[in-house]
């Protein structure tokens, strides 16, 4: 069910959202995010995420009725030109498609393992504070098949807008479970039998083809300037590291994440259709 009002008043109060886009941060703080972008709005609109309103010009609006009438919730869709946008966001827009969805709660991590499938197939991040970053190394999670994303105290939230965009709406799809403390997350995990494995360059113990991933297992990827700490490192099984030219120490973390997802569904006999 949605409601159509053309903006005639860039001082609407339903519009703040859209008028602080810049302020990402205090958006999560209250719940809520903004997408960008028609193939986001769209994979947002298609998931059971809450959506609040949309905003677009009005040649999107056929586009996305569909998806529109298909949600549960009263969805307010605002309509104004690319220009007015611009205006009201401050941002140069290529498409103009926006929309305001709440942030879903975190799944804790009991529940998740009673929920995901086996083997498990998790990923973890810590200290990882680039949004940008956050989102491409989400979009790698659900291209190679990751079942939840496990978040760090220390990392940035991947509902943030700029990983929400980086990440073109895949983490719609990825269930998070936010973790008060990484390492003992880490810990549990190794209670429950769960391999969990550092993604770290400077380590000459096990080179990434060496380890087995084929069971239960939990990959652990830091921030690129400083890797992992020191207590989530000494947590994991063991460390691993993509084999590299001499002269290269590391990979950004999205281009090495996808190297061990992909090492990790080769061992699994993973298929593609």
């Amino acid at each position: 069910m949605f409601r159509v009002q053309t903006i005639d008043n860039l001082e609407h109060p339903d519009l703040w959202p859209y008028r602080n886009m810049r302020q990402q941060v205090d958006h999560h703080r209250q719940g809520i995010f903004v997408a960008e972008g028609e193939k986001v709005v769209r994979r947002l609109l298609a998931s059971p995420l809450t959506v609040i309103s949309a905003l677009f010009p009005p040649k999107w609006l056929d586009t996305f009725k569909p998806l529109l009438r298909d949600r549960s919730e009263d969805t307010q869709v605002f309509l104004a030109e690319k220009t007015v946008l611009q205006d009201l966001t401050g941002f140069s827009m290529y498409q103009g498609v926006l929309a305001l969805a709440r942030v879903p709660a975190s799944v804790p991590l009991n529940e998740m393992l009673k929920r995901a499938k086996r083997p498990y197939l998790f990923a973890a991040v810590d200290g990882l504070s680039s949004a940008e970053n956050l989102g491409g190394l989400v979009r790698n999670c659900v291209a190679f098949g990751v079942h939840a994303l496990l978040v760090g105290e220390t990392s940035a939230s991947p509902y943030l807008r700029r990983a929400v965009r980086s990440s073109m709406g895949t983490i719609f799809q990825l269930p998070v479970v936010e973790v008060a403390c990484l390492a003992d997350a880490i810990q549990e995990l190794r209670s429950r039998a769960v391999h969990c494995v550092a993604a770290h360059p400077h380590t000459d113990r096990q080179a990434l083809s060496e380890a087995d991933f084929r069971g239960d297992c939990c990959m652990v990827f830091g921030s690129e300037g400083h890797g992992l700490s020191p207590r989530v490192l000494e947590a994991c099984h063991e460390p691993v590291a993509i084999p590299m030219a001499p002269g290269v120490d590391s990979l950004n973390v999205c281009s090495a994440s996808a190297v061990v997802l992909y090492e990790a569904n080769r061992q699994r006999g993973t298929r593609r259709g």
